[in-house]
């Protein structure tokens, strides 16, 4: 009895006097990423954090906020930035300092930052000796699984094939996909460019009519991402040292019979849609360039705030700044990777291209109690 009683003391004691200075690096991750171990950290501990440009930074976080993913995360900070006028929210550093906490994401792996941007490409509607290579919708075959009913450990995973008879079949490959298995948005000029819009999974096209469309990520088929760079590495086609999305366009540009088998590496097709408006993530709001990045969300969830630290080792800049997880990408993979989003044009291309960084990462929550 005297045993029972001491462990109870000592329980109670624990809870007290441990418990409650582990519920704010606990807690949070309980709700938002249960896949994470965070702990706790400050504004003081970010790189450059008083450098930010905090009124883009704002407006980034306000659109994010017409997105239930990013409200339900932060019910607070985002009725304050959706009603607030420039005079009441004139301070916006205090805003995110006053609203959220910053809990770096602990990782046995080193992290990397790498780079998207908004192509352009040159297309038809119509199919001719030029315009030959399709831009593809979903295909009406594709049939996507989901075992979390039978199995809950695979909740979060979706699996995509097509039907033959009643069994679920492998979707077809890149080397084995035709034309007539899909619809097509158009066709475009460059076999290599559409390769490079499938990575990007956003991008604009100028017609021959002289019209410009957005198209944007739907779906894929299903096969893993598989890096052609890594490919070409291990093949000593390109140095790991030079290798750049500049350097794989180059390479396959001077080795047209190469191309086609090169490409065929990657099993991966990305299907699109067409679009209103400009480069639109798996989020649903328009990135914003350098604000907006993809994520694996196996980790972390779409539209929660996030604090990178990286430097870009080519143009000789550190990137401090807060950003949005607001995209996924097949080869986002890991708890501390990011893909940057840096816009629309040659600049966003060259940025881009080059970076392949080490990261450290910041998850921005909200405070449990609002000053």
């Amino acid at each position: 009895m005297a045993t029972m009683y001491n462990i109870l003391i000592l329980t109670i004691f624990s809870f007290i006097f441990i418990g409650c200075s582990q519920k704010a690096t606990i807690q949070p991750q309980k709700s938002f990423a249960p896949e994470l171990s965070l702990q706790k950290s400050s504004f003081d501990e970010l790189p450059n954090w008083n450098e930010q440009e905090f009124s883009q930074i704002f407006n980034a976080f306000k659109k994010s906020c017409s997105v239930k993913k990013t409200f339900n995360k932060y019910p607070k900070a985002c009725e304050i930035a959706t009603t607030c006028n420039s005079s009441t929210c004139k301070d916006k550093q205090h805003f995110f300092e006053n609203y959220f906490s910053p809990y770096i994401i602990n990782d046995n792996e080193s992290g990397m930052l790498t780079g998207y941007y908004e192509p352009l490409l040159h297309g038809s509607r119509a199919k001719s000796s030029k315009y030959r290579y399709p831009i593809y919708k979903r295909p009406k075959d594709l049939v996507e699984v989901s075992l979390g009913s039978l199995y809950p450990e695979l909740s979060k995973r979706k699996y995509r094939g097509r039907l033959v008879g009643n069994k679920v079949v492998p979707y077809y490959s890149r080397a084995n996909i035709k034309e007539h298995q899909s619809e097509v948005i158009c066709y475009v000029d460059d076999e290599i460019e559409l390769f490079f819009l499938e990575i990007q999974g956003s991008g604009r096209v100028k017609l021959d009519s002289g019209e410009t469309i957005f198209v944007g990520y739907n779906n894929q088929n299903g096969h893993p991402y598989r890096a052609i760079g890594r490919y070409l590495i291990n093949k000593k086609k390109i140095s790991r040292e030079d290798m750049s999305m500049q350097a794989i366009y180059k390479y396959l540009k001077n080795n047209p019979d190469e191309v086609r088998p090169i490409l065929n590496y990657n099993p991966s097709v990305i299907f699109f849609s067409e679009n209103k408006t400009p480069a639109t993530g798996a989020l649903g709001v328009e990135l914003t360039p350098k604000h907006s990045v993809a994520v694996d969300r196996k980790f972390i969830p779409l539209g929660t705030l996030l604090y990178v630290d990286s430097y870009n080792k080519h143009q000789k800049v550190d990137i401090n700044r807060v950003v949005i997880a607001q995209d996924v990408g097949g080869a986002i993979k890991g708890a501390v990777r990011a893909d940057m989003f840096f816009g629309y044009g040659d600049d966003a291309m060259k940025s881009a291209g080059v970076m392949k960084e080490k990261l450290k990462l910041w998850m921005l929550l909200p405070k449990e109690s609002i000053n």
